[in-house]
């Protein structure tokens, strides 16, 4: 930290465990909940005594199913109809709050016992005996497939949920079909979860005939709208509202069973009802991510262009189809990459399954994209005797072809990706990787080098984007606050926002006051989700402060009889140029409105999602007597439009691509044949840690867009889109020198071990 970058707002009170979050807030006598939760993946809800239960001491109340349809609530419906290119229906499958017959995954929620401690919330659970008639469980998308395969949803065809087609199917045969060479991957993106450092909780209070919901959302004005209609509530009389979230990546994104079922028992008790899930609960029920089957072919002329791709990605979606599923096909876009490629044949399919459903994570199907076209390239670079960079500097788009229509609907506004990977080349020192992989093999360890050029869809979708909204006030006082429909889940924007807003104004940031996360002051915000902090929300309130400085310039100037041109803004105070007249800013906000004083209530949408874009490389050392991986060096080139603040950019750089790297290294759920959860706490599931880092080399190269005031592209999910394909191209390449591989995500070090022993060289 230095005296020009005086570090984020938010820290010290992190740093210092001052921060409150949803389950720091206390209430006095709030009730606790605890839901019981099948330990089976498929089978019928056979019997279900609660009386023993009920009576237990200090419980208040055992809510089932039953007590759900007395009230009138029925299940947690899809948000959208999920899409069928192969003219069959859809399957709208809806995911109850408390299972009342059929079992889908083990964690589904069964019961909510309500008690007066978290004691007694126990002894009701353990007085819960439902009789479950277990059935077949179907796990992998493979087994899903199979022709004799339950049903987990009837009339859902071969257990498909959705099926979107992209591109020229004919075109691209005929491509293929000419092609000089045709390089074919089967891959697989592993499924992982957020693991966020808060689990998910939420606390409810009834609030006259209404309620306020306090929970860490990255949307709660989505929440809000969905809580409403659930529960039959006027929107008016609900209130959302987010403090300090731990982390979140997607994952806590939109209504929850939980949230829902907690404010109902707010609402049926009157009285104040919190949960928290603990960390075995979250592995178990929360929302889990990834989880692609890929098979692709990318063809290439004489001269070794990109002639067409083929490629067929299934993902395994779960027991229940939302909006939320459709991340593969939302962003797909990002399998085209930078490159000129004439002919696409795209199909992605999501499969049901007995296990947890799947949600947004870091990246949302851009990571599973850029994995597809990526290893392809590097693969194809290997198969040709080519060097890899050198075969993607051959097909890149160049900058004079902006913008850029891809064959997914979207368009490449700018950028330069020429430069960009060039910039990388250079700092990474690729012409001295043989000497440095000489070196390595010297001391008997195995040395690969892998690259990626990630290009993202921000502050989408791509041709419509949802608005934000900001408020400016001018407080009579003198103060400023500002309000945003953004959440931060540690993007940084209780920093960002006020010093930008106080530069726009002309005074200190500690003069400003910041609210986030609450429907209360912005009832229909954004929230954040999808890189579109900076490109939306920041945007729509740098927008709305340079309304306010206008207005109150306007006021200014008429309160000193002077023209609006005469009159400067700096320190708080409104001066007319050659003379000592001077009026505040608590003076031109009583001039707006004597109580109110000056309120400007933005919005802002942008005409078309941004690209944030990229070069990733990674160099790995691989022990050949252990298996294991040692990421030693990685550099990162973005281009993430205009740079806010450094420091945070590079913050959320360096979250990202550690998330990249877990993934790409350790991270996997694993289910055994059941559906049983096999890595369900932290001695099972593998995350990075510091000391598996290496130092990371970033930089940026800029071009900014036009698409919003700021021509800021976006950053929160870059270093994961790049960091999973650059890492495993790297392992694959260290694997591909001994004669071994290729391997799929994660390359722990016993499949990196039996892949070498396989081929002889461990």
């Amino acid at each position: 930290m230095t005296k020009s970058d005086p570090g984020r707002i938010e820290d010290p009170r992190f740093l210092t465990g001052t921060g409150q979050f949803a389950d720091d807030i206390r209430i006095d006598g709030a009730l606790h909940a605890m839901f019981l939760r099948s330990d089976r993946a498929a089978g019928r809800l056979i019997a279900f005594d609660v009386t023993d239960a009920r009576s237990v001491p200090g419980v208040i109340a055992v809510l089932t199913a039953a007590d759900l349809a007395q009230d009138g609530i029925t299940a947690l419906l899809p948000d959208t109809d999920p899409p069928r290119h192969d003219g069959l229906a859809g399957v709208r499958s809806s995911r109850p709050f408390l299972c009342d017959d059929r079992i889908r995954m083990v964690g589904e929620a069964l019961a909510m016992v309500v008690g007066d401690s978290l004691a007694a919330c126990r002894a009701g659970l353990e007085a819960l005996e439902p009789e479950i008639a277990e059935e077949t469980a179907v796990v992998t998308t493979v087994q899903a497939l199979a022709p004799q395969a339950p049903r987990i949803w009837p009339g859902a065809v071969e257990n498909i949920a959705f099926l979107r087609r992209f591109g020229d199917r004919d075109a691209a045969a005929r491509a293929i079909d000419a092609a000089a060479h045709v390089t074919r991957l089967e891959m697989n993106v592993s499924r992982v979860s957020a693991a966020p450092l808060e689990p998910r909780a939420a606390l409810a209070l009834p609030v006259g005939a209404g309620l306020e919901l306090i929970t860490g959302t990255q949307k709660p004005a989505l929440v809000r709208a969905r809580l409403a209609e659930a529960l039959r509530l006027d929107p008016a009389l609900v209130r959302v509202r987010v403090p300090d979230m731990g982390g979140s990546f997607g994952m806590k994104a939109g209504l929850l069973c939980e949230d829902l079922l907690v404010a109902w028992a707010a609402l049926r008790l009157q009285r104040p009802v919190r949960w928290t899930a603990d960390r075995a609960e979250s592995f178990l029920s929360d929302e889990q991510a990834r989880d692609v089957r890929i098979t692709a072919e990318l063809a290439l002329d004489k001269d070794h262009r990109f002639a067409a791709l083929r490629a067929r990605l299934t993902v395994n979606i779960g027991a229940y189809f939302s909006g939320k599923s459709l991340g593969m096909i939302r962003n797909i876009g990002g399998i085209a990459g930078v490159y000129q490629t004439p002919a696409f044949d795209v199909e992605v399919a999501g499969m049901f399954s007995h296990t947890c459903p799947i949600a947004p994570y870091r990246g949302n199907g851009r990571p599973e994209a850029t994995y597809a076209i990526e290893r392809l390239v590097d693969t194809a670079a290997r198969e040709l005797g080519l060097d890899p960079v050198a075969l993607r500097q051959k097909n890149l788009v160049r900058g004079d072809q902006m913008p850029w229509d891809t064959a997914f609907g979207g368009t490449y506004d700018c950028g330069d990706f020429a430069a960009t990977l060039d910039r990388a080349t250079v700092l990474a020192d690729w012409p001295g990787f043989a000497a440095r992989r000489r070196e390595s093999e010297a001391r008997g360890q195995l040395r690969g080098i892998g690259v990626a050029m990630p290009i993202e869809t921000a502050g989408g979708p791509a041709k419509r984007p949802r608005p934000d909204r900001a408020l400016v006030t001018l407080r009579i006082d003198g103060q400023v606050e500002i309000a945003t429909g953004a959440v931060s889940s540690g993007q940084g924007y209780e920093t960002a926002m006020p010093r930008m807003v106080a530069k726009v104004l002309g005074i200190p940031p500690e003069a400003l006051g910041y609210s986030q996360g609450d429907t209360a002051t912005v009832p229909d915000g954004r929230g954040t989700g999808g890189s579109g902090g900076a490109a939306v929300s920041v945007s729509a309130m740098f927008q709305a402060a340079g309304l306010a400085r206008t207005r109150a310039l306007e006021l200014a100037a008429r309160l000193l009889k002077a023209a609006p041109d005469e009159v400067a803004l700096s320190d708080g105070l409104f001066r007319h140029a050659g003379s000592n007249r001077t009026v505040s800013l608590g003076d031109v906000a009583a001039a707006a409105d004597p109580v109110r004083g000056l309120r400007i209530d933005h919005s802002f949408r942008p005409p078309g999602a941004t690209y944030p874009n990229g070069c990733h490389i990674a160099e790995v050392e691989i022990d050949p007597e252990t298996g294991t991986v040692t990421p030693v060096a990685y550099t990162s080139v973005e281009d993430v439009g205009t740079v806010l603040n450094q420091a945070l950019v590079d913050g959320q750089l360096h979250g990202g691509i550690v998330q990249g790297m877990g993934q790409a290294l350790v991270e996997r759920l694993v289910h055994d044949e059941t559906g049983q959860l096999l890595t369900a706490s932290f001695m099972d599931y593998a995350m990075p840690r510091a000391a598996d880092v290496p130092g990371l080399t970033l930089d940026s190269l800029p071009v900014p867009t036009a698409l919003n005031p700021l021509g800021a592209k976006g950053v929160g999910e870059a270093g994961t889109v790049g960091a999973l394909v650059a890492v495993m191209n790297a392992v694959n390449d260290a694997l591909a020198g001994a004669g071994a591989g290729p391997l799929d995500t994660p390359a722990t070090s016993h499949r990196v071990w039996a892949a070498l022993d396989a081929a002889g060289r461990t």
